[in-house]
């Protein structure tokens, strides 16, 4: 889309803070904005913080057009990668693991098990399971023990994350912990990675916000359902958890030099 200003910024951890990165969009003469979530589910981040990024950067900039997209979400052309990963390593068809990011969202939780049964479905695979890399049940190591005990000689897994980072490589060691001492063949099918067809629905995605069309679940979001140990999360203002982050430790590393 060479039309567009397509820059990238981050909630926390790296940078550049997106914050300062949509403020640099508007000083270079963007009078319209999409903050599009490169984000698989939507869970905290996709539901608080980047839209707190979008209402910080309207309340900076008041004749500025902001709009904000949707999460990726479970949608066919990401199962289609995800099927053509598992059959490039003869993966397609054996018993799958799917290994997702757990949150403390429910509803973020349930589609991650969404997306295993739809993966399983495309690939022909007749037995899935899921399992989360943090905050969640069921572990890696558990959902690996499970396995075992069903009697898996050989089991497929699959990333359900756009990127690798510390919680695939951790997960990756424990399923090669486990691999040597149960004897369980564990076969990797990696993640999605920078792959040509995700951009078709990132673009979508974009499209969609500038037009009105919001894609993230509603009905069960813990920000809006009083989800036993969370009602006081509902009508929680956005940007509780990591959203601050995108402009200020920007700052703390200016401080600190």
């Amino acid at each position: 889309m060479p039309q567009l200003s397509v820059e990238l910024g981050f909630l926390e951890l790296a940078d550049p803070p997106a914050g300062p990165v949509l403020d640099e969009l508007v000083a270079r003469g963007c009078g319209r904005i999409t903050v599009q979530p490169l984000m698989l589910l939507a869970a905290g981040h996709g539901k608080s913080d980047v839209p707190a990024v979008v209402l910080e950067a309207r309340a900076r900039h008041p004749h500025l057009e902001v709009f904000f997209g949707s999460p990726l979400g479970v949608v066919p052309e990401l199962l289609s990668v995800a099927a053509t990963n598992l059959a490039a390593v003869g993966a397609a068809g054996i018993p799958l693991l799917v290994v997702a990011r757990g949150t403390s969202d429910p509803d973020a939780n349930a589609e991650a098990c969404r997306a295993a049964r739809l993966l399983a479905e495309w690939s022909g695979s007749a037995e899935v399971d899921v399992a989360f890399t943090g905050v969640t049940w069921p572990s890696v190591p558990e959902a690996l023990e499970r396995a075992r005990r069903l009697g898996h000689q050989r089991l497929a897994v699959f990333f359900w994350f756009l990127a690798t980072g510390k919680l695939v490589e951790r997960a990756r060691d424990q399923l090669a912990t486990f691999a040597k001492e149960s004897g369980l063949e564990v076969v990797d099918a990696g993640y999605f990675g920078p792959d040509p067809a995700l951009v078709p629905v990132i673009a979508q995605r974009r499209a969609e916000a500038v037009t009105g069309i919001h894609r993230t679940n509603c009905d069960t979001c813990s920000y809006r359902v009083e989800w036993p140990g969370f009602a006081d999360r509902v009508g929680q203002p956005r940007g509780i958890g990591h959203s601050a982050l995108a402009v200020e430790h920007r700052h703390r590393h200016v401080h600190s030099r």
